[in-house]
């Protein structure tokens, strides 16, 4: 039985959490590498791209819009492929090669920059570079995400079990501006993996180095970063002693209070995320789940950019 839904009705933004203009501007921004992608794909590996008559060969079941509002809706309300079949009027495997297709394209676009329109960071070092071009102060903190255990008798099956979630996660380091708006997310790690460990294996200390007027508002997790980094990566202030005066007290609890109040909006950016829902317990294979991440990071910019 085939049921076919009206795709305008698929492109409204309930269903893939994007505005008809920011669709629009995906497509002219995606459809050029798409088509890249399609025309070269393995016969580049057999030394160039596949020669053919123009109008020849098979004809696409789904369109380039289809494929992008396909991915869209999958990342948005982690719908089966074999339901957006069925929406869409076409085979399961279709839909899942359309969101193989569209996926990393999404991912490698990057997050935007706030005031910058066509200007986009897909590295920490760039982050880096504009925060100390910008005189922009960074809040910084990770996430984890429910991933599915390892099958037993396999290798590194620890290694995703995370000792605060006591759940099989995978971790994702975010850096947000003051007003909680995205510039970049990466360093998908491992669960047991710590905050501090997967953000110096991205090299965040040789950013440190290297752009020395930057400083980044971090949490009690990142203790060991802010005294190896002091004046740039700003943790919290430690707690006065047992015995100390009162007015010591207070005045940790208003530094405190304040640092918490500043740093607040990376969290706000990391919710900003885990209103798409596979980012709220990922059921797929764990080698996706980066991509995943980092295209509806790049989304979510786009969306608070342009706000």
């Amino acid at each position: 039985m085939a049921i076919m839904v009206n795709r305008a009705v698929l492109a409204h933004r309930l269903f893939t959490g994007i505005t008809r203009q920011h669709l629009a501007c995906l497509v002219d921004e995606l459809a050029a590498p798409w088509q890249a992608a399609l025309e070269g794909g393995r016969h580049s590996a057999r030394g160039g791209s596949r020669k053919r008559a123009a109008g020849a060969g098979a004809r696409h079941q789904l369109v380039f819009v289809d494929r992008l509002v396909a991915t869209l809706i999958h990342l948005r309300h982690d719908l089966p492929h074999s339901v957006l079949g069925l929406l869409f009027g076409v085979d399961r495997s279709t839909i899942t090669r359309a969101i193989g297709e569209i996926r990393p394209l999404l991912a490698e676009r990057g997050c935007a920059v706030p005031d910058r329109p066509g200007l986009r960071l897909r590295t920490l070092p760039d982050v880096f570079a504009y925060a100390q071009a910008e005189g922009i102060e960074l809040r910084l903190d990770a996430t984890e995400i429910q991933v599915r255990r390892p099958p037993a008798n396999r290798g590194g099956r620890r290694v995703f079990v995370s000792g605060k979630k006591k759940q099989n996660t995978m971790k994702a380091t975010v850096v947000a501006d003051w007003r909680g708006r995205t510039l970049w997310t990466d360093a998908l790690r491992p669960g047991r993996m710590h905050d501090v460990t997967a953000i110096r294996n991205e090299g965040i200390a040789v950013c440190f180095q290297h752009f020395p007027d930057v400083e980044v508002l971090l949490d009690d997790g990142y203790l060991g970063l802010s005294r190896d980094h002091r004046g740039q990566a700003i943790t919290p202030p430690r707690k006065p002693r047992p015995g100390a005066l009162p007015g010591r007290v207070q005045q940790w609890e208003s530094d405190r209070h304040d640092h918490s109040s500043d740093r607040i909006t990376v969290e706000h950016a990391l919710a900003d995320h885990k209103r798409w829902k596979q980012l709220t317990r990922w059921t797929h294979r764990r080698d996706r789940l980066p991509d995943t991440y980092r295209a509806i990071a790049g989304l979510v910019s786009d969306r608070r950019t342009k706000a």
